[in-house]
């Protein structure tokens, strides 16, 4: 048996895929690993690459986009690991990076899921855990309390802005990137739900997990580089409504219709003081993301009933 299964989900990222799979195999130290990786109907010649330069990969090519879940879903049905690592294909391990995730899950035995620290390529720290959604968290983002008191307990709350994630603690949510899992953890709460077909599927998983009894650890000493949104900036627009899309299906599925209904009147009001923002922006400054943030908030304003 491995120790570690690690999935990559790839669309379209042939030259970020490479990296990928290659930081994994040479930073892998002393463990086992498996390498699967499952194309969703990539135009590129993602499948030929990996065919060519890593033929001892699982490769599962699907005829579609099925969607980052159901892909994930899998992959993790033909893992033979003790683990079982989600890895995006724009995220590249450092030397020793597993190895330590896998050693603190071991030492750790109520641990569900283990994330590294995630970085940008320049070097600056990217937040890759937060406290689970919630209205309250919503409307201070609305309001952009959250970056105007980054270092509040209450305003920078959702992204733990308060602390510098420079120890490792138990947390609600880790960000998919690069989130291990336990096996038994993933036999009693099951894989992602693919009605998520992009965004917040993880942290539907970290909050089945909690609700299982199990933890979600980030473990400051295991490290990566994550350049994100590699496949998603490919449709910007269609990722703008699907991130908005999978925070109103968290809602619908663990906080039920009428919590629903006022996060749907949250983003409806707010997405009409970003678009009466950006549209006075306009007219003193035309910006390209100005516009690009226009037309972003008024699609959302125009679908956020039918999300």
């Amino acid at each position: 048996m491995p120790d570690v299964s690690v999935i990559v989900v790839n669309w379209n990222t042939r030259a970020l895929l490479e990296r990928c799979l290659a930081a994994v195999q040479a930073g892998a130290g002393p463990l086992s690993v498996e390498l699967i990786v499952v194309d969703n109907a990539s135009s590129d010649d993602s499948v030929a690459m990996v065919r060519e330069r890593f033929p001892e990969a699982r490769l599962i090519a699907n005829a579609e986009n099925v969607g980052f879940a159901r892909a994930n879903n899998q992959g993790l049905a033909v893992a033979a690991g003790r683990y079982c690592l989600l890895l995006n294909s724009d995220a590249f391990l450092d030397a020793g990076a597993l190895e330590r995730l896998v050693q603190y899950m071991d030492a750790h035995p109520r641990a569900g899921a283990a994330g590294p620290r995630l970085r940008y390529e320049d070097g600056s720290l990217q937040r890759s855990c937060f406290s689970f959604p919630t209205l309250a968290t919503e409307l201070w983002q609305a309001l952009w309390l959250d970056r105007l008191f980054p270092r509040s307990r209450v305003f920078g709350r959702y992204q733990m802005t308060y602390w510098d994630l420079d120890d490792t603690r138990e947390v609600d949510s880790l960000m998919g990137a690069a989130l291990l899992l336990r096996r038994e953890a993933l036999a009693q709460v099951g894989g992602l739900d693919e009605r998520f077909f992009m965004y917040s599927e993880e942290v539907d998983l970290c909050y089945r997990l909690r609700q299982a009894g199990w933890q979600n650890h980030f473990v400051h000493t295991a490290t990566a580089i994550h350049l994100w949104g590699g496949s998603a900036r490919q449709v910007p627009a269609q990722t703008f409504l699907r991130l908005y899309r999978s925070r109103v299906q968290f809602f619908q599925k663990h906080y039920g219709a009428a919590t629903t209904a006022a996060l749907r009147l949250l983003l409806f009001g707010s997405s009409l003081v970003r678009v009466t923002g950006a549209t006075l922006g306009l007219v003193f400054n035309h910006q390209p993301e100005r516009l690009h943030s226009l037309s972003n908030y008024r699609a959302l304003a125009g679908q956020v009933w039918r999300l």
